[in-house]
């Protein structure tokens, strides 16, 4: 693993355990995490979601983003009760780096369909003021893009089968790093 993907965990780590009065922040300094950074961080327990939240563009320095995004996935998703300090050892951290994402230009559904990369392309729906996005990874278990465009469209709070003349579509890649052991 490289000297970034190593210092992201554990700034991602260090934010969560803070929280639980952990004050040792590690000592790093690399260039990277002053640049602006869009980041999603993934938390997994016995490879079950625990927690994901992310920054789809890229509007603050890394190293805070990687560090607020952490902090948001443990404590603040919606779908999940706060993290509490006995789940922090069996935790599993993964953080996303963004590519600035790009609109992806179709004439209709089975086009738009056709242009995805399953594996490698993150996909922003929106339609409206309806949005959601899927990371790469979530290809992983929905490795059809016609079943992974339709629970994108749920994700966003419409049906899997809608289509208009408002969906917009944007795709970005990721560099990945994820813990070995919690």
């Amino acid at each position: 693993m490289d000297e970034l993907g190593k210092t992201l965990l554990s700034l991602a780590r260090h934010a969560i355990a803070a929280h639980f009065g952990e004050t040792a922040m590690p000592a790093v300094d690399l260039p990277e995490l002053h640049k602006m950074g869009a980041c999603f961080v993934t938390l997994t327990q016995q490879g079950h979601l625990r927690g994901c939240i992310g920054t789809l563009e890229a509007w603050r320095p890394l190293g805070e983003d990687v560090q607020e995004n952490a902090r948001n996935a443990a404590f603040r998703d919606p779908r999940f009760t706060p993290l509490i300090a006995a789940e922090v050892p069996i935790t599993r951290i993964e953080v996303s780096l963004l590519t600035p994402a790009v609109p992806v230009a179709f004439h209709d559904e089975a086009d738009a369909l056709a242009q995805l990369r399953p594996g490698i392309d993150g996909v922003i729906f929106t339609a409206g003021r309806h949005r959601a996005t899927f990371l790469p990874q979530v290809w992983e278990d929905l490795p059809e893009a016609r079943k992974f465009m339709a629970h994108l469209k749920q994700k966003a709070g419409l049906p899997a089968d809608y289509w208009g003349p408002d969906v917009q579509l944007e795709r970005y890649q990721v560099q990945k790093w994820k813990e070995s052991t919690p």
